[in-house]
């Protein structure tokens, strides 16, 4: 079977839109001879496979062998990154700096110092407004080097002046690497396992943030250490269920952003990520009101010549905005009407299937089996569970777990009295396994077990003990970590007073909404 998306030539090839393409063939025709030509029907031929075959490409390139096919693939492969170079460098800042420093480099090769030095200046001015640190250290080494070397009549102010610069910048970058390998280094921890799942988590990453944020925290200044920054913090505070926290850096993250606006076209893919955790706070806060407020700002962003600017950021946001919206509905308990989001969904997921990872799909997939949970349609529920527990177990330890656990309720839903003993022992050993049982889930088992022995008339009242066992531990951090994933609460309340999880859900929406309004009127009458 030919497997798709592992070549990588291939890969950049079906991300190619037809300007791009068209660039291309115009880009090799003018600047390539004849032999070159044979990459042109190499890229004609892959473009129309919807899989890569390497068996059907060497039948369609006639004398080609399978070593000449490798080297053609390379050739190729270069050109093509030549080709979108020369046609985006204008779009990009980064591309911008690195032909400056190019031509600077050329340039000083050449023997024309002074014209180098100015080019530099300018790579200088652009560094500076796009606050592009990294990029203004190499231009400094080069500017250095050169006023080092030769006898450049520069002023002994200006050198003086060069030598503090460089210094400077050399602290900023320090901070800003410390501050970003931070915040990588805790999403990393989130990936793999999830919130904090005990005492000994939280004490670890305690520890591990204390031991890493920079000493001089409040000589911080400037986007990118700020940025850094609210990132950690937001990870730090996400990891521990601090939710609160974790909203106040989130916005602090959007707000940055907000007081240098032009930094969302220098730096888009971090506002996108931003604008994604702002309404993760939202949800876990059940902020429903600033929850649609951002929703909408995030779509109409969306809708932004700088959204739509490149792949990357189009297809994120796109993400990240199904997201939300799946999220809206299984907050406000409307997960019928959520249904109708997965097909356009699942089409997105296999249009972008370049460009979306695998913990992303995990994500999603996690998300539509609660949607069919909630709305009682637990088969389609367990379709959705299936593909996360017969994946690898390299990604969320937290989602394997709760998947399992839905999957073991599904079927409890669905009278399928016959494995559900069998699950329930499975489910403990896995969850166990992972150091994922918290009070809740022992009271979720205990119960499990115990209602295969107990008649439908004196199932309440063990229901209404299991929910008073459960309801005081909703303030309990580490025990809110089993709500965050399945609100078990509510499910329980829809056993004990007969009604569906949808309408429980939907109700305490609601409630949540009239509360947020008597402050309002008590104000009206004030005024």
């Amino acid at each position: 079977m030919p497997n798709s998306f592992t070549d990588a030539l291939f890969q950049l090839i079906q991300s190619l839109e037809k300007a791009e393409k068209r660039h291309f063939k115009l880009y090799i025709k003018r600047s390539s001879g004849k032999e070159d030509l044979k990459i042109i029907q190499l890229f004609d031929a892959l473009e129309k496979q919807h899989e890569y075959d390497e068996k059907q490409l060497l039948t369609r390139l006639n004398g080609v062998t399978k070593p000449q096919l490798a080297n053609l693939k390379t050739h190729l492969y270069k050109q093509l990154l030549s080709s979108l170079r020369l046609l985006k460098s204008t779009e990009n800042t980064d591309l911008q700096l690195s032909e400056h420093l190019d031509h600077a480099r050329l340039l000083y090769n050449k023997g024309l110092k002074i014209q180098s030095l100015r080019i530099l200046e300018k790579a200088k001015e652009l560094a500076k407004t796009n606050q592009k640190f990294n990029f203004l250290a190499q231009v400094i080494s080069l500017e250095k080097k050169i006023e080092t070397l030769h006898i450049t009549r520069s002023s002994l102010e200006r050198t003086e002046s060069l030598s503090q610069e460089a210094l400077e910048i050399s602290t900023h970058i320090d901070r800003v690497t410390r501050l970003s390998n931070l915040a990588l280094l805790l999403y990393r921890w989130f990936i793999k396992f999830g919130h904090a799942r005990n005492v000994e988590d939280e004490k670890d990453i305690r520890a591990f943030f204390k031991s890493n944020i920079p000493p001089d925290i409040n000589a911080i200044n400037g986007f990118y250490e700020k940025l850094y920054l609210f990132q950690s913090y937001c990870w730090y505070a996400f990891i521990r269920q601090d939710f609160l926290m974790y909203y106040r850096y989130s916005e602090k993250w959007i707000a940055l952003f907000e007081a240098s606006p032009y930094m969302i076209s220098v730096e888009t893919g971090h506002f996108v990520k931003g604008m994604h955790n702002l309404l993760n706070a939202h949800f876990d806060l059940r902020n429903y009101r600033k929850f649609q407020g951002t929703l909408r700002q995030f779509e109409s962003f969306a809708e932004t010549p700088v959204a739509k600017h490149h792949d990357n950021f189009r297809v994120h946001t796109s993400i990240y905005i199904n997201l939300a919206r799946v999220n809206w509905h299984l907050m406000t308990g409307t997960f019928k009407e959520g249904l109708a989001l997965i097909p356009e969904i699942e089409t997105n997921l296999k249009e972008y299937a370049l460009f979306v990872d695998r913990h992303r799909i995990l994500v999603f997939n996690y998300k539509m089996a609660t949607l069919y949970f909630g709305a009682e349609q637990y088969e389609n529920a367990i379709d959705y569970l299936q593909r996360i527990i017969n994946g690898p177990l390299d990604l969320r330890n937290d989602l394997q777990c709760y998947a399992r656990l839905m999957h073991l309720m599904a079927h409890y839903e669905l009278g399928n009295d016959e494995i559900i003993e069998s699950l329930i022992k499975s489910v403990y050993r896995f969850m166990a396994r992972m150091k994922n049982l918290t009070v809740v889930e022992e009271e979720m088992f205990r119960f499990l077990r115990s209602s295969f022995h107990v008649s439908p008339r004196k199932l309440k009242p063990e229901l209404e003990k299991f929910l008073y066992k459960i309801k005081h531990l909703e303030k309990n951090r580490f025990e809110t970590r089993a709500f965050a994933y399945l609100d078990i609460i509510s499910w329980v309340e829809s056993k004990v007073y007969n009604k569906t999880l949808a309408a429980v859900i939907h109700e305490k929406h609601m409630q949540s909404q009239r509360n947020a309004l008597k402050p309002n009127k008590v104000l009206h009458k004030a005024c």
